[in-house]
């Protein structure tokens, strides 16, 4: 029996024409590895992602190499990968030094990465949640004077393994801050995967309901316990059109036990292929690029449609 290769197309009048992937794999994705990926690896990785059509394909993080010594070679990936025309390459930067890194690396797109709780903020940031913007407003003020835009990414929105639930206006309040710093966008994170469809239509609808712009909203889930794509439909019900995804979905949570990772770009894109929805992805050669990096980590990849469109 010969298997499908593409879904059936059933489109949705209420859901956006378009999305926009924010591809992760290549610093989300691979920061927790434990074996060292080499550079030529990563660049070859990063290529292969832009070259299959996905528009943002996240590079790595400028960070100190001891904290996240899988990335200690920003400079030189950043100086192998190919920059095509209309992609954009954004990379991490967690203070004014990762910043400079950055622009001496041609970087043209940054992000900072927030908490929603304040157990998160302790452990990731070395400080309480209502301190973190005296670290983030000067790395943002910064970036934004040399043209840069800038994303906030906002941690445990929707659950914390050490809080449990997280109030939603603790989520609406970080998220104001980030972009009255000026921040250009959002990404919503599911950290621990464990939101529910209902939980991100009441987070996205007091976001609106703030005076957050629709168009600032980007929404990152895990898949920790199966939702991530229920996740994602709701948010696109919602009008959200950036939704974060991993390669093969490499990546996982440090935080929760078994966690499956990151939602992967694969199975994201067959339910958008399914819709309708326009991604400007092509799912073979994104697929191709998932085995290949599996084969480089010597390990299967966890994207079910990865799986099914085998070899």
């Amino acid at each position: 029996m010969s298997r499908m290769r593409a879904p059936m197309v059933v489109g949705r009048a209420d859901l956006p024409a378009r999305v926009r992937i924010w591809e992760v794999g290549a610093r989300d994705g691979l920061q927790n590895e434990k074996t060292v990926v080499s550079s030529a690896t990563k660049v070859a990785f990063i290529d292969r992602l832009s070259a299959a059509g996905l528009p943002v394909v996240e590079a790595t993080s400028f960070v100190r190499p001891d904290r996240v010594p899988q990335l200690a070679d920003a400079v030189e990936v950043m100086a192998g990968i190919t920059r095509r025309d209309g992609v954009r390459y954004p990379v991490l930067v967690p203070n004014l030094r990762g910043l400079d890194g950055a622009i001496a690396s041609g970087v043209r797109d940054v992000a900072v990465f927030a908490s929603a709780t304040d157990s998160f903020a302790q452990r990731n940031l070395g400080r309480p949640m209502a301190e973190q913007m005296a670290m983030f407003a000067p790395v943002i003020e910064a970036a934004r004077g040399h043209g840069l835009p800038v994303r906030g990414y906002v941690s445990m929105c929707f659950g914390d393994p050490w809080e449990g639930t997280v109030d939603p206006g603790q989520v609406v309040a970080v998220c104001g801050d980030l972009l009255a710093a000026g921040c250009t966008e959002l990404s919503l994170g599911d950290t621990i995967g464990v939101a529910t469809p209902g939980q991100v239509l009441d987070v996205v609808r007091r976001l609106l309901d703030s005076g957050v712009p629709l168009d600032a909203i980007g929404v990152h889930f895990h898949d920790t316990y199966g939702q991530a794509l229920a996740n994602t439909l709701a948010a696109l019900s919602s009008g959200v059109t950036t939704v974060d995804a991993s390669a093969g979905g490499l990546g996982g949570c440090p935080f929760a036990e078994s966690a499956t990772g990151n939602l992967a770009t694969e199975d994201l894109v067959w339910m958008l292929d399914g819709l309708g929805i326009e991604t400007g992805v092509d799912l073979e050669a994104l697929a191709a690029t998932s085995r290949w990096m599996a084969g480089e980590l010597g390990r299967p990849s966890v994207s079910r449609v990865v799986q099914a469109l085998g070899e």
